[in-house]
């Protein structure tokens, strides 16, 4: 198993790595048809649809049609979780809040000179609900990372989907959800949950916000239903770029572009170096750690599809590189690293350091593994307070306020063709007779 390799110093390698890169977005199934279907049959049919497509989709044979969790059902199953599990989900947990407690924004007042007061107003979204994957990718991880923020933008109503109907769920996943205060949890997945979510159902809560990842039918289901509610991002696959130089011990550096490749078939684990003895050495190590891998097939496809070893002989260079990926996860395991860390502009998480490897971030440091994928760290940023806060403006004008500015909003309104607005300000300023 080899990294592919890519020389970034050549003319128009830049042009050409954009297109590389571009061409993993359309090998991905396009599933808008069908999930248009499903939203539009949800939203008729409710429960009804929701059990049809859940029996269909994750395949069960019985006839179990209650597709919430009692509160009784919630204390059992989270009492089944082992102690070691649930220590770590602690500390998980303490260590995510303590770090989004620092977010949390200040609102603000002030009066101008015209004793016109200003202010800006920061709200918590009433209901938001959290979609979680089960199955083969079933994360408490994921429970914490989406909840906390919303927990402590101080979202009343927290609501949890996972698929576990007709199946045994996973304990971490019930132990966290009640940790975080989720107000019920229902027990299905699939682009029918997100639409269940979306228009609200007898079982299910209508909810003014969907966030949490899921597969392909999912983040259509997102996109689909954007507008009638609000969605944290449209997640493709995930991905890791490592800045690594001959320093760099090339065993670590292949565990943590395995690390990323066993999240999923069409995830991409990217080398970037000034050192091409360093590509040689981590493609040995790649092939060695990847033979005892228990998702050893799923790492495999996801390296010889998507993996890269970009070689790049300058730091500019590496940072031209980096700035194009705009990668979701980002680790620096590079002497200078102190010279690069303020040219960087699009980055979703950055990892500084060998002691510093991407997966403490997915479960532990504390910043939130929600983040921007294929290149669109570029314009947005991970999952935080902020997404769970609505802020609105509050504008109270004064009688010196509009006879100052009434003016000015005249004639913009006038050159604007729209004399409605403009006359709305003059009406004001006519004395009364």
């Amino acid at each position: 198993m080899m990294l592919k390799f890519f020389d970034a110093n050549k003319k128009g390698s830049l042009k050409k790595l954009d297109l590389i890169l571009s061409s993993r977005k359309l090998t991905q199934q396009s599933n808008t048809t069908i999930v248009k279907k499903i939203v539009s049959t949800v939203k008729r049919q409710g429960d009804k649809a929701v059990i049809k497509f859940e029996k269909k989709f994750s395949k069960i044979q019985n006839t179990e049609s209650k597709i919430i969790f009692s509160k009784k059902e919630i204390n059992q199953i989270s009492k089944k979780i082992n102690k070691k599990l649930k220590k770590s989900i602690d500390t998980a947990f303490t260590r995510i809040k303590q770090f989004h407690l620092k977010q949390k924004f200040l609102p603000f007042k002030y009066r101008d000179k015209l004793k016109n007061e200003l202010e800006y107003k920061y709200l918590p979204i009433e209901r938001v609900g959290v979609y979680v994957p089960g199955g083969a990718a079933s994360y408490p991880s994921t429970v914490l990372m989406n909840c906390i923020p919303a927990l402590v933008a101080g979202v009343k109503e927290i609501y949890l989907t996972t698929p576990a109907l007709g199946k045994v769920v996973n304990p971490a996943i019930i132990y966290a959800a009640k940790k975080c205060g989720v107000k019920q949890i229902y027990k299905t997945g699939g682009a029918h949950s997100i639409a269940a979510l979306t228009y609200g159902t007898k079982t299910f809560k209508k909810v003014d916000k969907i966030v949490g990842p899921g597969n392909s039918y999912v983040a259509t289901a997102k996109k689909e239903v954007f507008g009638d509610v609000g969605i944290d991002m449209i997640a493709g696959p995930s991905e890791v770029s490592i800045v690594a130089d001959k320093n760099s011990n090339p065993k670590w550096i292949a565990s943590d572009l395995i690390a990323q490749a066993e999240h999923d078939i069409y995830a991409q684990s990217i080398l970037i170096t000034n050192d091409k003895k360093l590509i040689k050495s981590v493609n040995f190590y790649l092939r060695l750690q990847l033979e005892n891998l228990p998702k050893k097939n799923i790492a495999s496809k996801s390296i010889k599809n998507f993996g890269l070893a970009i070689y790049a002989s300058s730091q500019s260079k590496i940072i031209e590189v980096i700035n194009l990926i705009a990668p979701e996860h980002l680790e620096i395991n590079f002497k200078g690293y102190k010279k690069m860390i303020n040219r960087i502009k699009n980055a979703g998480s950055i990892f500084i350091g060998k002691f510093s490897p991407e997966a403490i971030g997915d479960y532990m440091a504390g910043p939130n593994h929600v983040l921007p994928t294929s290149g669109s760290a570029k314009f947005s940023s991970g999952l935080s307070v902020n997404d769970f806060l609505k802020r609105h403006s509050l504008i109270k004008i004064s009688k010196t306020g509009i006879e100052r500015l009434g003016p000015l909003v005249i004639n913009l309104a006038m050159h604007e063709n729209l004399e409605g607005h403009a006359n709305s300000v003059k009406i004001r300023l006519k004395k009364e007779t």
